[in-house]
């Protein structure tokens, strides 16, 4: 049974009209089980076994230590106490500050609703102890000079919870009725063939050259006037003869003669020149008159073709300037 709390009213001072108001005074101790939380502080001056042993004299006790509640150690069953007893020495209730919010709820939601909370041997510790219950969400009963405060948990805590059964039903709101005109605008709005969307004929987009088909290409024929080049992926035997021509047709170098004069050569000769020049810087003379130009040199000498240099002067021909 949780315990009941007495009112009295306070009475009118004769100057001053002050209307009767009821004040809450103490709990009344009933019987119902009780939790006892200590310390090993309070276990050793043995205040915590003298709480115990006053309690059980009424009801049954459940003995817990405060560090096993903050570090989850021990789970409190909910609305299980009709009573909660704190006893703490004042320097453990100090340094219990940053964790007494956490304290609290825990002893809240272990109380039955109108169960009381007794926090013993307080003296001058936790001045904002009121503040914090108040915010938890327990009553402030009575502090007494001996140190000791009491709390209460309301009758309906924030914590309990409420049955859908009993809560009232809320209306549900009444539907519009659709316009029919409205629906089919917004429906053919959305519609791809819309009776208001003209339809084109993607055929008479296209124009007469646009229908007509593209001319195949005809085969190549030697001697035969041409219009282009071949393609990149030619079929009609065109890139193959540019290739055949290309490797008949001669080459013009200018200052190809040992007198700076034009020459004319073929293909091979052009690689042949090409292959000379560079492999000239590695070649070496035996005369060392190869640097004179032709008229000077042997008929196996690697300079043979190439225009006269300098003693020393890497040899090059340029054949951007060819002429066919």
């Amino acid at each position: 049974m949780a315990p009941s709390a007495v009112y009295y009213s306070q009475p009118s001072s004769a100057s001053v009209q002050v209307p009767e108001k009821p004040i809450l005074a103490v709990a009344v101790p009933a019987t119902g089980p009780a939790l006892a939380i200590g310390s090993p502080a309070t276990a050793q001056d043995g205040k915590y076994q003298s709480l115990i042993t006053s309690l059980e004299q009424s009801r049954q006790v459940e003995r817990h230590m405060v560090d096993r509640l903050l570090d989850r150690a021990t789970t409190l069953p909910p609305s299980s106490f009709a009573s909660v007893h704190v006893s703490l020495s004042p320097t453990e209730y100090n340094e219990l500050v940053p964790r007494l919010s956490e304290l609290l709820v825990q002893l809240l939601g272990g109380l039955e609703p109108l169960g009381t909370l007794h926090i013993l041997n307080l003296d001058s510790a936790l001045p904002t102890l009121p503040s914090e219950l108040t915010l938890t969400g327990f009553t402030v009963l009575s502090a007494t000079q001996e140190g000791t405060l009491i709390a209460q948990k309301p009758a309906h805590s924030v914590t309990s919870s409420l049955s859908l059964k009993s809560a009232p039903s809320a209306a549900l709101p009444l539907r519009k009725k659709a316009d029919p005109d409205r629906k089919a605008s917004k429906k053919a709005l959305w519609t791809l063939n819309a009776p208001s969307t003209p339809s084109i004929d993607a055929e008479s987009l296209l124009t007469a050259a646009d229908r007509e088909r593209p001319t195949a290409c005809e085969p190549a024929i030697r001697g035969a006037p041409r219009r282009k080049k071949a393609c990149k992926n030619c079929t009609c035997g065109l890139a193959e003869l540019e290739a055949e021509e290309l490797a008949r047709s001669n080459v013009v170098l200018l200052d190809g003669a040992v007198d700076g004069q034009a020459r004319e050569v073929s293909q091979s000769e052009k690689e042949r020149l090409i292959a000379a020049a560079a492999s000239a810087p590695k070649a070496t003379s035996s005369c060392g008159n190869c640097y004179l130009g032709d008229a000077f040199r042997c008929s196996s000498c690697p300079y043979r073709g190439l225009p006269a240099f300098k003693p020393g002067e890497k040899v090059e021909i340029d054949f951007g300037m060819d002429d066919i």
